[in-house]
């Protein structure tokens, strides 16, 4: 599921207020625990926070050295109810026009018809009582980059993991998802099948299978239905990890975590000085008008955040600086954007 945070996927009005803002992203990401207090610092809530929040740490320190002169803008805040989160946001750098990389930290009780927004593949038993309620924890990291130069792909990635406690109708359970995908505006095999190749890496230290699965469901996941087209050139997307050692399952979403800036960083140093004309530049704002009808059309997160009174600012971190929609734009045969437009209607293999 794409976007920032977990109170937003799940559509849970956060009360999200800001308690803290600051240009000092280091002394903010070393705020104390989100988790409830007495939590065992060995239980995986508190274990994937502290993954997550590592992740935070290094990846907005990275993108901040790469981009030599954006700094993320640091805001947190907390959740009436349990938990809160953490947002950092760089808008204008050098580098990136917009990148945002958001963690969350939330718990308390649900309605039980929202566990199908969360996982999909859940099943309920019938008749439950209308406004059952389940107690749920979730933790989640969140990020979308929006580069400046048509030739630097945007990147997104997320990565969350998910509670609930049992009651008198349903079973605990547990289970982790996410993903990272890459949308480039032009083409470069070399580029793609770096990133690609990275986190196949990553998969086949888990199950050689996991790769050509989590990327077709990535294929699948990032379709823009009413245009026929995929919204970028994919990753891997998986949801509902909950059949292998729980270990195993964290040890995943970790590695995938710590892969984000080798995968995207040296992409991003490749390209960053490149020159592009403005024709360039107007086909990437079409690329970025796409990636907004995704995100407000077919995410799920966004969707029920939105309707659900969810905490604005983070359900719409992943929006980009400037997007456009010029009217029936069909690329000359044979050009690179014809060739991008082949490779988002017919997925195509990287790694």
């Amino acid at each position: 599921m794409a976007m920032p945070t977990i109170a937003k996927d799940m559509g849970l009005d956060t009360n999200g207020r800001s308690i803290a803002e600051t240009k000092d992203v280091k002394a903010a990401l070393e705020l104390g625990p989100l988790v409830r207090a007495g939590v065992d610092d060995g239980t995986m809530r508190a274990r994937f926070e502290h993954m997550i929040r590592n992740a935070q740490r290094e990846i907005c320190a990275a993108v901040e050295e790469e981009d030599g002169g954006g700094k993320f803008r640091t805001d947190t805040w907390e959740r009436n109810g349990g938990g809160g989160g953490i947002s950092c946001v760089m808008q204008d750098g050098k580098v990136w026009e917009k990148a945002g990389v958001a963690v969350s930290v939330v718990y308390g009780n649900m309605p039980v018809s929202a566990l199908k927004t969360a996982n999909p593949d859940i099943v309920l038993p019938e008749g439950l009582p209308q406004g059952s309620m389940v107690p749920f924890f979730a933790a989640g990291i969140s990020s979308v980059m929006h580069p400046r130069n048509p030739m630097c792909p945007t990147m997104h990635f997320n990565y969350r993991y998910f509670e609930t406690s049992p009651t008198d109708v349903l079973p605990g359970q547990w289970w982790f998802g996410g993903g990272t995908d890459i949308t480039p505006a032009y083409l470069v095999p070399e580029d793609l099948k770096h990133f690609h190749g990275t986190y196949k890496k990553v998969c086949d230290k888990y199950d050689p299978t996991y790769y050509a699965k989590f990327k077709a469901d990535c294929d699948e996941y990032f379709l823009i239905k009413h245009r026929g087209e995929r919204r970028g050139m994919g990753g891997i997307f998986f949801e509902n990890q909950n059949t292998r050692p729980v270990d195993e399952h964290l040890a995943f979403s970790t590695d995938c975590a710590a892969s984000v800036v080798e995968a995207y960083l040296p992409i991003i140093k490749k390209h960053k000085e490149d020159s592009f004309t403005e024709e360039e530049k107007r086909w990437q704002l079409l690329r970025r008008g796409r990636y907004v009808e995704f995100n407000l059309v077919y995410d799920r997160g966004t969707i029920f955040g939105l309707q659900t009174g969810g905490r604005v600012e983070s359900i719409l971190m992943s929006m980009p600086l400037h997007a456009g929609w010029s009217y029936d734009v069909i690329p000359k045969e044979g050009s690179k954007e014809a060739d991008f437009m082949d490779a988002a209607r017919n997925p195509r293999e990287w790694a």
